[in-house]
């Protein structure tokens, strides 16, 4: 398994993208971009550090009065190119994806890349619909509307899992409003961040709008949190490093957005189609090496499917292809890093004093895995409701099954974490699975599927999993300032109001 994107030469000038051009990070730091599927090391960089991300600031700063002074049109057009070109690269793109990630080529070609490249075309049409109310004389001696403004620099962090598809969901909806920004991708995946604000440059997004730091996040991240010139920013990571970012953006009084963990249940009614809800399940909870906040974490089964549901996913489970993740064939690439898949590892191998492992639950010996951070696809069960593996974010390919009985009960349970980003229900009755969607406390809740997106629609999360909607029209809510503009409309200059101050009634 070779170096199938040539990272050193694309990035020899450095990996900070800082007013239109690659340089180098000044933190006086290195970090090691490695290969989860080989350990290979694929690029040394020179981490960004506070003078970087000022840099950064200074040039999204600088860009923001040209950029919010285009038309809408000027943005739309600029975004439509944008999409061109991400879509002209979609090649490259999957393999610095897979490449850097260790996720299957096909996931990358099929879904990381073909849904970055919807995305951008998506609020390229949006960003000519930034619409305040209609005008009206709410008075009866005024005219008011709504202006929707921009709201100037947003400083972003995004995770590993899915560095393309975050850059876009971050980048995408700021710039279409008319707003400039400064991302910090995670420092173990860079390579698809800096690629995307380099094809935004040679889309014709002028220099500063898109800016890209790659820094360590006590260094990098909380400056660019805490930046006084930063008025906005978007996490996507953990709930516990979401509530540091809380601590620093409430100390300088920014906007904030947050998605973060999940734990997402999966609810299997008794008249389920069977066979639907086990392909539903081992797809919605391996994805991306269940790498995926949304991932199919917990399925509670109704007893009469249980036994059933458990040996259908185990014997499903056992054929999935672990391998090389730029074979055609591979199913499931390894976790994100050594380190990752033995907290993995942990969780399960302390589960086994309370609960059963039915498949998996251990690294694969197979030839040629032996080097990368694999484990193989893991089905849990006999698991108590407050149990680590039942409610702490595990993010990798382990999947617990529970019984319960009445509908009440699996409702209760789904709900029953501190989490609530996505969930989903499995029935053929339209009565039960409105009730579901109605009571699941969560922020998408799938019928008879899991884990599929679209960039019309909104994500994110309630309770512990944040607050604050990526991708949509919903999105801009973050990124824009309403502005209420009122107009008198009597030309009089003492109005009956006055007397409220001074004077008597006239």
């Amino acid at each position: 398994m070779g170096n199938r994107f040539p990272a050193r030469d694309r990035f020899a000038d450095g990996a900070q993208f800082i007013d239109g051009r690659l340089r180098p990070g000044t933190s006086g730091r290195t970090h090691a971009v490695v290969d989860p599927a080989t350990g290979d090391e694929l690029l040394t960089y020179e981490m960004a550090g506070a003078a970087d991300v000022d840099a950064a600031v200074a040039a999204a700063l600088a860009a923001y009065p040209g950029w919010a002074g285009a038309t809408p049109g000027e943005r739309s057009d600029a975004l439509h190119r944008f999409a061109a070109v991400l879509a002209e690269r979609a090649t490259e793109f999957a393999a610095a994806e897979s490449l850097q990630c260790g996720k299957p080529i096909k996931l990358s070609t099929e879904f990381d890349v073909p849904g970055t490249v919807d995305n951008a075309a998506f609020f390229a049409g949006a960003a000519r619909h930034l619409e305040g109310a209609s005008a009206g004389e709410y008075s009866g001696d005024h005219t008011s509307y709504v202006r929707r403004e921009p709201i100037g620099v947003v400083g972003s962090i995004a995770p590993w899992n899915y560095p393309l598809q975050m850059a876009a969901w971050k980048i995408l909806p700021a710039v279409a409003a008319g707003n400039t920004i400064v991302l910090k991708p995670s420092e173990l995946t860079p390579f698809t961040s800096l690629m995307f604000a380099q094809a935004a440059r040679e889309a014709g997004i002028p220099d500063g709008v898109i800016n890209i730091v790659n820094g360590a996040g006590a260094d990098a991240g909380e400056r660019l949190v805490g930046h006084p010139d930063v008025v906005m920013t978007s996490f996507t990571g953990s709930t516990a490093v979401g509530k540091r970012v809380a601590e620093i953006a409430t100390a300088t009084v920014k906007r904030l957005h947050l998605e973060l963990g999940g734990k997402a249940p999966f609810l299997v009614f008794d008249d389920a189609d069977l066979d639907a809800a086990v392909q539903g399940a081992v797809a919605g909870s391996l994805i991306n090496t269940g790498q995926d906040c949304t991932a199919a974490t917990r399925a509670y089964v109704q007893r009469p499917l249980y036994d059933a549901f458990v040996s259908a996913v185990a014997a499903l489970m056992e054929t999935v292809r672990l391998g090389d993740p730029f074979a055609p064939s591979t199913d499931m690439g390894p976790l994100i890093s050594h380190a990752h898949r033995d907290r993995v590892a942990g969780i399960v191998d302390r589960a086994r004093g309370y609960a059963r492992v039915v498949t998996g639950g251990a690294a694969p010996d197979g030839a040629g895995l032996a080097d990368g951070a694999y484990y193989r696809p893991t089905l849990v069960v006999d698991a108590a409701q407050d149990s680590e593996i039942v409610q702490s974010e595990i993010f990798g390919p382990v999947l617990v099954v529970l019984p319960f009985d009445s509908d009440d009960e699996g409702i209760r349970l789904a709900n029953d974490t501190p989490y609530g980003l996505a969930a989903s229900v499995w029935s053929r009755d339209v009565y039960r699975t409105g009730r579901a969607t109605r009571e699941m406390k969560a922020g998408c809740v799938w019928v008879n599927d899991h884990i599929p997106i679209i960039s019309e629609m909104p994500h994110g999360g309630y309770k512990a999993s944040g607050y604050g909607k990526d991708m949509s029209a919903y999105s801009f809510e973050e990124y824009t300032q309403v502005k209420h503009v009122m107009y008198d409309n009597t030309a009089v200059a003492r109005k009956g109001w006055h007397r409220t101050i001074f004077g008597d009634r006239l």
